[in-house]
């Protein structure tokens, strides 16, 4: 094989393979070029940004939102999570120990308590990940609130919804309160379940 042309200007980094190509941020490829389950494998890796890149690109589309930084880091303390599961490789953020997504390891190794985006996953994904969470004791999911009647998906049954999404609604309230108006923001666009661990120690945190 040829050697791959990568380039790296501006803090961005681009793959100009010809069927691989992909520009994403250098500092997430500086990362995760230097993770071991990587290390003697850059070509794998190249080809699994394109793949991911694809991905990220399908869900922009689908009109996701990826959850913050500081949304993540909140989520992360809840139950001291080390490892995340959520939508690309690029995009996993380094303070957890381990990333991943189904099958497929970003970095890292696949246990410890964690943190899950629903939205971020496929149906597929979804399907393997409740199965495996009967067996799982520490564990919080970040997911929509259903719209309308929607079937209760087990994590519903099993955790404890511990919080919506607070911050954003109390800043809107605030706004909304210096403006002289009582209308409330709408609650409840996201929401969070753990295994019950905790949970009102996590609220307390995140208020």
């Amino acid at each position: 094989m040829d050697e791959t042309r990568i380039i790296t200007t501006e803090g961005l980094t681009t793959c100009l393979d010809p069927g691989r190509e992909w520009t994403i941020i250098s500092g997430g490829w500086n990362f995760l070029k230097k993770q071991e389950c990587w290390e003697g494998h850059e070509q794998a890796l190249i080809t699994t940004i394109r793949k991911e890149t694809k991905r990220t690109e399908e869900l922009k589309e689908d009109r996701y939102r990826s959850p913050t930084w500081a949304e993540l880091r909140a989520l992360q303390r809840i139950n001291s999570a080390t490892r995340i599961e959520e939508e690309a490789a690029m995009s996993a953020p380094p303070f957890f120990q381990s990333a991943g997504r189904g099958d497929l390891l970003f970095w890292g190794e696949n246990e410890g308590p964690m943190v899950v985006i629903w939205e971020s996953l496929s149906e597929q994904e979804n399907e393997c990940w409740l199965e495996e969470s009967s067996t799982m004791h520490d564990w919080v999911v970040w997911c929509k609130s259903k719209q309308g009647v929607e079937e209760i998906r087990s994590f519903e049954l099993s955790g404890k919804e511990i919080f919506f999404n607070y911050g954003e609604t109390k800043s809107k309230e605030e706004k909304n309160k210096k403006n002289g108006s009582k209308k409330k923001a709408h609650r409840g666009q996201s929401r969070a379940y753990d295994t019950g661990r905790g949970g009102s120690k996590a609220t307390s945190k995140l208020q």
